[in-house]
């Protein structure tokens, strides 16, 4: 089951700089394949998802990462860090396996997921 990353900034931020925990709940979600990175058009992971699997540094050529406004991790084996910028540069925060935030907005991944590097 999917739980979900309460997204405030002062989360992100915390969570980036390892000073904080976030608050998971459970949430429904739109298939995310195992294994897969998933990122939506829409909040609280509605919509098709776009899936990506293994390290990427460029994932802003895919339209649901460049677009993304929730996004959840299915890996089977670890967390994922997803960065701002390309090759994993920019603000970054780890998404447990099996979590993920369902409002980005706000955020500096907001319509902006643009890498991300499995465990």
């Amino acid at each position: 089951m999917l739980k979900r990353l309460i997204a405030s900034t002062a989360v992100i931020a915390t969570t980036a700089l390892g000073t904080g925990l976030a608050v998971a709940t459970p949430a429904a979600a739109d298939p995310c394949p195992a294994g897969a990175l998933c990122a939506y058009l829409y909040t609280d992971y509605r919509g098709d998802p776009g899936t990506v699997y293994g390290n990427n540094s460029n994932l802003l050529q895919y339209n649901k990462f460049n677009n993304a406004v929730s996004v959840s991790n299915s890996g089977t084996q670890c967390n994922v860090r997803i960065y701002s910028g390309l090759s994993r540069t920019g603000s970054s925060v780890n998404i447990p396996r099996g979590y993920g935030i369902g409002n980005l907005s706000g955020t500096a991944f907001y319509k902006n997921i643009a890498s991300n590097h499995w465990c």
